[in-house]
């Protein structure tokens, strides 16, 4: 089983930054492919970000692609999400991921708990 709990949601201005942590339970979370989710109010949960076991293929989403990064450190079992110039259409509960296999990390196995980011205008 993993677990996966997300931190550093929180409200900013447009054209601002956060950072997102998702820290791992689990030991084998060096073999594992992370990514990130995110679900606005009244919309489906969609991708915004994905990595790789070891961080050398990463893949985002067209409207994150320039703004946003994904890294890992797998000496601290977490993963980030860097997100820069940040919009108010990237407000969002967002959810960290999981999965053995990278090709199926759009459709993980394993979610966290999720942290709300806002982006005021």
């Amino acid at each position: 089983q993993v677990q996966l709990v997300e931190s550093g949601g929180g409200l900013v201005q447009a054209g601002g930054s956060l950072r997102l942590s998702c820290a791992a339970s689990r030991r084998t979370f060096a073999t594992n492919a992370m990514g990130w989710f995110r679900q606005a109010p009244g919309k489906e949960r969609e991708f915004v970000a994905a990595i790789n076991y070891n961080g050398d293929s990463t893949d985002y989403a067209d409207s994150v692609k320039g703004r946003f990064t994904i890294s890992r450190d797998n000496a601290k079992n977490t993963v980030y999400l860097q997100m820069n110039s940040l919009k108010p259409e990237d407000t969002a509960v967002y959810y960290c991921a999981s999965d053995f296999d990278y090709v199926r990390i759009k459709r993980p196995g394993y979610w966290g708990q999720g942290t709300q980011v806002t982006v005021s205008s």
